[in-house]
């Protein structure tokens, strides 16, 4: 498929612009794929939440020359020396890190960089904006199209997967994750997650995917996953979810060394299915685990009891984090809060 060329006659700064741009860009957990053997012409698919709490923060300020200052700086200043070409936009910028999703962790640290950087920049020199050519031009979004849905809404998200000329998989479905639900996030700290070269090498030399595995996966989360996520059914989405996760860590097992990529995760979620805990699995690649809790009280319980079981192992690490039901976030240098998601930018920018 072609891809039409960016329009960036008349670039323009306003007086908001002059002062700088702020993104601020949120997690999410990739929940599983639907059908990685791409029996009815389409590969892929994916379900997906957004986070709250962790997220990159990247701010785009005035400067007479390019130079990027905090975490994670020369790959930043790779993503946007990158961007800048492919979007035919001027490099007299200071780019500043003030957060970012830790990287290879199952978390879109990636893409949500690319869209924060992209977004900013096109924002600060008042450019014509899209983001799903921003995700193609950072070579984001090839398989899962997760991260970018959740940088533009938010929420619990469903996508159409691949087919030939697919740029970015379609979003399908987005549904409002009930307040009340929190994830338990369980980190290893020492551990990191496949990415680059080797993840697709690992997708190379995967085994086929069966067709029947694909099948029921779909009918599971259209018949029984979605609708609990719209009618606040906690039991019958912990269900699904078990489900997704079962048939994407048997599949992926050889390529990780198991159902999940670390063992200390692994040993975390055998204990809290031993506990009767339904909603548990890996994000993406991992190392990453989650629980889905009906509850926060709930949720800070089990977090409480696994600090206990598992007091002094390295590396691990616990936090309770809520369902973030809109997207990214645009926001002056200054501010601490913003007075809207990216999807309202985005269509003031291109109206």
């Amino acid at each position: 498929m072609s891809v039409p060329d960016w329009d960036t006659s008349g670039i323009r700064k306003s007086s908001f612009e002059n002062n700088g741009v702020k993104v601020r860009a949120p997690a999410r957990l990739h929940l599983g794929f639907l059908d990685l053997g791409s029996h009815l012409g389409r590969r892929f698919g994916s379900i997906g939440v957004t986070l709250e709490s962790i997220a990159t923060e990247v701010e785009v300020l005035p400067a007479p020359s390019f130079s990027v200052t905090g975490a994670g700086a020369a790959r930043v200043a790779d993503v946007a020396r990158l961007l800048c070409n492919q979007l035919n936009l001027p490099d007299r910028v200071h780019i500043r890190m003030a957060s970012q999703i830790p990287p290879h962790a199952g978390l879109g640290s990636g893409t949500q960089l690319a869209l924060g950087v992209g977004s900013a920049l096109a924002r600060f020199w008042g450019s014509r904006v899209d983001l799903r050519r921003i995700a193609w031009r950072a070579d984001r979004g090839t398989r899962s199209g997760i991260g970018i849905a959740a940088f533009e809404g938010g929420g619990f998200i469903l996508d159409g997967g691949s087919a030939e000329d697919t740029l970015t998989p379609p979003l399908l479905t987005r549904l409002t994750v009930p307040e009340n639900w929190r994830w338990l996030l369980i980190f290893d700290e020492r551990f990191q997650g496949l990415s680059g070269q080797r993840e697709v090498q690992a997708f190379r030399e995967l085994p086929p995917f069966s067709r029947r595995t694909a099948a029921d996966l779909c009918y599971q989360i259209v018949l029984q996953g979605l609708p609990a996520l719209a009618e606040n059914r906690y039991d019958d989405f912990c269900e699904t979810l078990a489900a997704v996760q079962r048939a994407n860590g048997d599949y992926f097992s050889p390529a990780q060394g198991g159902r999940h990529a670390s063992r200390d995760v692994s040993a975390v979620l055998e204990w809290l299915e031993r506990q009767g805990w339904r909603g548990v699995g890996q994000s993406s690649w991992g190392p990453t685990g989650f629980c889905l809790l009906p509850g926060p009280e709930t949720a800070e319980q089990v977090k409480a009891a696994l600090e206990k079981q598992f007091a002094g192992w390295k590396g691990l690490r616990f936090q309770v984090v809520l369902s973030r039901n809109r997207g990214a976030e645009i926001l002056r240098p200054d501010s601490k809060r913003s007075s809207g998601d990216i999807a309202t930018t985005v269509e003031a920018l291109s109206g």
